[in-house]
């Protein structure tokens, strides 16, 4: 009987879990937490009965992913729930850029540059599904639909400030821009267009949504679908060495590359040890909780309606906020992205009280309290909104990092998005999931396709995993 240990059970170590039990391998999760779920736990941060997802929140990946699609979590007690608008970039004018899963009633709201958003986005909705297909996969595949893949190449190598010209208005440039920030890279860069469109696209191609009672419920779905087909997990076991786990006939690292190398030692091939020694994290998130009662009063109506907001003003002012955030200055505006979980999901709220979620783009290891500057930002566009908080907690990101040992420096997205990690994550090979080590496979964010709660990343290495089994 074959038998696999993954370490780690975040969202991908469970995906990796899952498939390779399926196929009929014994597999044991070790977890080093008490609890599992990494990215995707839920907590009662401010006050009781106040539910707050600790890292991962909207899930407009995980709907698109065609791993998790196919599991039926549903079975599990998984069931999403969608907001009335699924994002609103509000501005000072008091407008707001605003997109909701309906690609015309999006066009229709944006008024002038609504004609140019279709353009952009309504060839790749087409053939959104074969199109996610291909970009959940390492770049170096041979594309099924390679019409579609060049299609989307047309923006994506653009940097988002370049292809944001497209469109006139503040509102539309913004919302992009809002968008595109996900990277935590320079807009100014080359690929950061291919995140906006991505991001952007998910929201009409499936809307943005939360899991109900919290994001652990995504991963409290897989470890029962894990515990289905007789994979075991154990919590509380953290694993330093690589002799402790070296007699399972596979292993998957759902970890950092340079805790993966840390981990695997003199096993490691050197010119591994220094590619993942070398790899870049991204800048840091500084996460900051609200118990807020009767809701946050934004000025946009639609603002009041959206499940996620981006907070930072028009482009040029987003793009200056990332730039100084990648430069290892803190911006006195940094770029905030506020989650309104409770719209769609109100047993997240305890009466007229509601958990308020943000976070805000810092340098990597920031030392500082954003807390400040996330008020002031939220502030800007709601006024009155500090007589209203009842309750907070922080996270910085070194407490982000104590919480999640993945998250180090508060980098959430598993390195850095420059030219080469994107195209090349998380070193030069055919094989990216596979260490060199016989038998041992990395399968954490810093995998293709990179960040979000959609398991390809564990999927994929399983199956690299497997093939090397069989």
């Amino acid at each position: 009987m074959t038998d696999a240990i993954v370490v780690g059970a975040g969202p991908n170590g469970l995906a990796a879990a899952v498939t390779l039990a399926r196929e009929g391998v014994t597999v044991t999760v070790l977890e080093a937490a008490t609890t599992i779920g990494g990215g995707t736990r839920t907590s009662e941060n401010t006050l009781p009965g106040l539910l707050h997802d600790d890292c991962s929140a909207i899930h407009p990946t995980s709907l698109a992913s065609p791993f998790l699609r196919e599991l039926d979590l549903e079975r599990h007690g998984l069931r999403w729930r969608w907001p009335e608008v699924d994002l609103a970039h509000p501005l000072d004018s008091g407008s707001a850029g605003v997109l909701v899963r309906s690609l015309d009633d999006t066009v229709a709201g944006l008024g002038a540059d609504g004609p140019a958003w279709r353009r952009v986005f309504g060839p790749l909705l087409a053939g959104w599904d074969d199109l996610i297909g291909e970009l959940f996969q390492p770049v170096l595949h041979v594309p099924r639909h390679p019409l579609l893949l060049a299609r989307f190449g047309l923006g994506a190598p653009l940097p988002a400030t370049l292809l944001a010209k497209v469109w006139r208005t503040p509102e539309a440039r913004a919302l992009f821009a809002g968008c595109a920030a996900h990277s935590f890279a320079p807009l100014g860069q080359p690929l950061t267009s291919a995140m906006g469109l991505i991001i952007a696209a998910s929201g009409h191609g499936c809307g943005w949504p939360v899991a109900e009672g919290g994001s652990r419920a995504i991963t409290d779905a897989l470890a029962a679908r894990l515990v289905e087909l007789g994979g075991t997990i154990k919590t509380g076991v953290p694993v330093e060495a690589y002799g402790e786990v070296s007699h399972a006939d596979t292993v998957l690292l759902d970890i950092a590359p340079r805790a993966a190398a840390d981990l695997l030692g003199t096993a490691l091939p050197a010119r591994v040890a220094r590619a993942y020694r070398r790899y870049r994290p991204a800048p840091g998130a500084f996460k900051f909780d609200l118990a807020v009662e009767g809701g946050v009063p934004w000025t946009n109506e639609a603002s009041r309606r959206a499940g996620t907001l981006h907070l930072g003003g028009t482009l040029e002012e987003v793009a200056a906020a990332e730039r100084e955030t990648n430069r290892g200055r803190m911006p006195e505006r940094p770029f905030v992205l506020v989650g309104q979980q409770y719209l769609a999901d109100p047993s997240r709220s305890a009466g007229d009280v509601h958990p308020v979620y943000a976070y805000a783009h810092v340098p990597h290891g920031y030392p500082g309290d954003a807390s400040e500057a996330i008020i002031d930002q939220i502030e800007r566009f709601a006024p009155g909104v500090r007589d209203r908080i009842v309750g907070r907690f922080a996270r910085s990101t070194g407490a982000l990092a104590g919480h999640n040992r993945n998250l180090v420096g508060g980098d959430i997205v598993g390195g850095a998005n420059n030219v080469p990690q994107i195209a090349l994550r998380p070193r030069i090979a055919l094989d990216p999931y596979y260490t060199g080590v016989p038998g041992v496979y990395l399968c954490s964010a810093a995998t293709p396709p990179g960040a979000g709660v959609h398991g390809m990343c564990g999927f994929n290495a399983a199956r690299s995993a497997l093939r090397a089994l069989r």
